[in-house]
């Protein structure tokens, strides 16, 4: 079963695994392999993102990262979502985004937007397969993100 808990600075050396896991994902956004935890920490512990593992069953498989209103267009954002590299192409991805997705509906959210890394082709499959659409691209750090955006009610 799946379920989602809150990261906390106390279990962040677990994020840091997940997220050096997957290091073609870190190679296209940050040009490295794997993250320090110092980055790790400042972008999974932003005070304005909610910020959860994946959990399956008793195991830490994924991270996503949530932003309720984003101040720049009003909408809510997934910033990160990532699986565990050894869990991938098992289905978990899509069963934790459609879990979230439901939480997200009783909660009246109507959309929900995330920005892909242009390059990305993996990624830019996984979301448009559960619904997501292009609407714009634009420049996030050293890169361009694909903008995309899914109407949950």
């Amino acid at each position: 079963m799946i379920t989602f808990e809150k990261v906390t600075e106390e279990t962040l050396y677990i994020a840091e695994e997940i997220m050096n896991s997957n290091k073609e994902f870190n190679k296209l956004e940050t040009g490295r392999e794997t993250r320090t935890r110092e980055e790790i920490k400042k972008e999974l512990m932003a005070v304005e993102t909610d910020t959860y593992f994946i959990k399956l069953d008793d195991t830490y498989i994924g991270i996503i990262d949530y932003l309720k209103n984003n101040p720049k267009d009003g909408f809510p954002w997934l910033g990160l979502f990532m699986i565990h590299s050894d869990y991938q192409g098992y289905g978990f991805g899509t069963q934790a985004y459609l879990l979230f997705e439901e939480l997200l509906k009783e909660k009246k959210v109507l959309s929900l937007r995330l920005g892909v890394l242009k390059q990305n082709d993996k990624g830019k499959r996984f979301w448009k397969n559960l619904g997501f659409q292009f609407y714009e691209e634009k420049p996030y750090k050293q890169n361009i993100v694909e903008c995309m955006q899914k109407d949950l009610m």
